[in-house]
């Protein structure tokens, strides 16, 4: 069974950078996707990057795009959001996601999802 664990999370000022990790053990990393999605207070869970298997691909959400930087070590099991210049709208809980074969952006086509890790961001 895939397990997904997230960390890194913590509270920040806006402007400020903040990279988040995840630790995907007890399957086939490099034949896996993986993506980050969010989820501020009161509303839906946002897709925010996802990867491919061998990090040839990589799609961001809009409201990210220019800021966050999503990577991946196959060597060590881990994905990482690095994030920039962060914005109190940043503020959310991040969840890590991993599926077997091609990258989606879709909350339904991952089947191994993370605990989450909160990330807040003051003005």
């Amino acid at each position: 069974q895939v397990q997904v664990e997230e960390s890194g999370g913590g509270v920040v000022q806006a402007g400020a950078s903040l990279r988040l990790s995840c630790v995907v053990s007890g399957g086939a990393f490099s034949d896996h996707s993986m993506a980050w999605f969010r989820q501020a207070p009161g509303k839906g869970r946002e897709f925010v990057a996802t990867i491919s298997p061998t990090s040839i691909a990589r799609n961001y959400g809009d409201s990210v795009k220019g800021r966050f930087t999503i990577s991946r070590d196959n060597s060590k099991n881990v994905v990482y959001l690095q994030m920039s210049n962060l914005k109190p709208e940043d503020t959310a809980v991040y969840y890590c996601a991993a599926r077997s074969g091609a990258r989606s952006i879709f909350m339904r086509d991952y089947r191994f999802w993370g605990q989450g890790t909160q990330v807040t961001v003051s003005s």
